[in-house]
């Protein structure tokens, strides 16, 4: 499943698309080399003991389908489970994407982040990883992304992209960036805030000296 980048907003960016730190698919890799030895050294075995005939068939289908299923198992589900997490950090918001076949998702607005921590224990330190934790408001108030590579440096990203929505939104609503023929939030228009050609209709803009009617 690829991020959804097809959902992001005209204005908003990616600054950052992680998948879990790549030491979580080492069990992978190491289950796949036990089941590719074992398997080879059962195929071994029974063709160097076993005397051709319908025995040795059936020994030899067991060894495959077993190997086989224990692949998909042990090793293709994991990487597949770890191709499809995503967790992006964009200018508006975290999106995160999780699923092969049943999909889940969730969107945390920057906005409504109350804080971001991360834990790392030596071995997430030794390999540069660790767990995120966002805080947030709402139903689902925690959201942990294990394995996340880098925690400590996508907990600082994460504070600034922070901090970089909240002035970008204050920009908007109190630095003349509202949309045309809003007013910002909270009442009426300031002396000498009207956006040119955009004063309620029927008044003008209050000449020097003179008060508003």
């Amino acid at each position: 499943m690829a991020y959804p980048e097809k959902i992001l907003a005209d204005d908003e960016e990616v600054v950052e698309r992680l998948h879990p730190h790549w030491i979580t698919l080492v069990p992978a890799i190491f289950w796949f080399l036990v089941i590719c030895g074992l398997g080879t050294f059962g195929l071994t075995e029974v063709y160097n003991n076993m005397a051709k005939g319908t025995g040795r068939l059936v020994v030899v289908a067991l060894i495959v389908v077993v190997g086989v299923v224990l692949l998909i198992w042990l090793t293709l589900s994991p990487a597949a489970r770890w191709r499809t997490t995503h967790y992006i950090f964009t200018t508006h918001r975290v999106l995160i994407r999780r699923g092969v076949f049943k999909h889940t998702g969730r969107d945390i607005s920057l906005q409504r982040i109350n804080d971001v921590g991360f834990s790392q224990s030596l071995w997430d330190r030794m390999v540069r990883a660790g767990t995120l934790t966002i805080e947030s408001a709402g139903e689902h108030g925690q959201e942990s992304l294990a394995d996340i590579p880098r925690s400590d440096q996508q907990q600082q990203l994460l504070n600034r992209l922070i901090e970089q929505d909240g002035e970008r939104r204050a920009r908007l609503a109190y630095g003349g960036g509202y949309q045309q023929g809003y007013p910002p939030q909270g009442g009426q228009y300031q002396t000498g805030q009207y956006p040119t050609g955009q004063y309620p209709t029927g008044q003008y803009p209050p000449e020097p000296g003179h008060p508003q009617r």
